[in-house]
Formats: structure tokens, C-alpha cells, sequence
């Protein structure tokens, strides 16, 4: 027996909206589309991807799950995240290389630093 990582769902107020979103922040393509369900992917026969999925209730607290992203210049790209509207966010990480962002519907991800070189 296989399995194969298919996507991660992503709850969403508005789907279509947010997959649009992280559509845009990504620079991933959409492959899928209605008013209850909007999924991205990196290329469109590239799996995981990312399916936003309609539900009715606001987020509460803390996720559970999140997403990190290794850019090669951090700052950058936390100033282009920021511009685009997400969010710092204080979980509790206090003083870390990584940066805590949510986006536009408090689902919080981390823009990791550098890779440090072990010596």
C-alpha cells in the first residue's frame, strides 16, 4: 500500500477569497474552483496542494496546524507578505530566527531565516 500527499485543507470563511490570496502570494495556479472550495498548486500537476474549503464559523484560537516557508531573504519576504496583507501574530514563540504571520483570516505560517551552516 502507497499513499500519496494529495493537499492540505485549509477551512475558510470565504474560500475564494483566501485561495486567492495565497494564490497571489504563492505565485501558485489555480485548478479548481466554486463557491465552496478553491485549491492552488505550485504547478497544475504538482501535488501537495493547498484546497481552501468553505466553513461557516469563524477560526478559534491557536492552530493546530501550520505552514513554514524557507525564502532566501526573509525580510523581503515578510515585507512583501506584510504588504499583502498578512499580519504579525504573537503565539507565544518569543524570540526566534523565524517570523510568525497570519493571514487574512488569522491562520497563522512562519517565514523561517537562513539555514544555519553546522561547523
Amino acid at each position: 500500500m502507497t499513499l500519496e500527499w494529495e493537499q492540505v485543507i485549509v477551512h475558510s470563511l470565504d474560500p475564494v477569497a483566501l485561495g486567492q490570496w495565497w494564490a497571489e502570494a504563492l505565485g501558485w495556479v489555480v485548478v479548481h474552483s466554486s463557491d465552496d472550495e478553491f485549491e492552488i498548486r505550485s504547478e497544475p500537476d504538482r501535488r501537495p496542494g493547498l484546497d481552501f474549503a468553505r466553513l461557516d464559523e469563524p477560526k478559534k484560537g491557536k492552530s493546530r496546524l501550520h505552514l513554514d516557508f524557507r525564502p532566501d531573504d526573509q525580510e523581503a519576504e515578510v515585507a512583501r507578505l506584510l504588504a499583502h496583507g498578512a499580519q504579525r501574530v504573537d503565539i507565544g514563540q518569543g524570540e526566534q530566527s523565524w517570523v510568525v504571520l497570519a493571514d487574512p483570516e488569522g491562520n497563522e505560517f512562519c517565514v523561517l531565516g537562513q539555514l544555519q551552516a553546522s561547523g
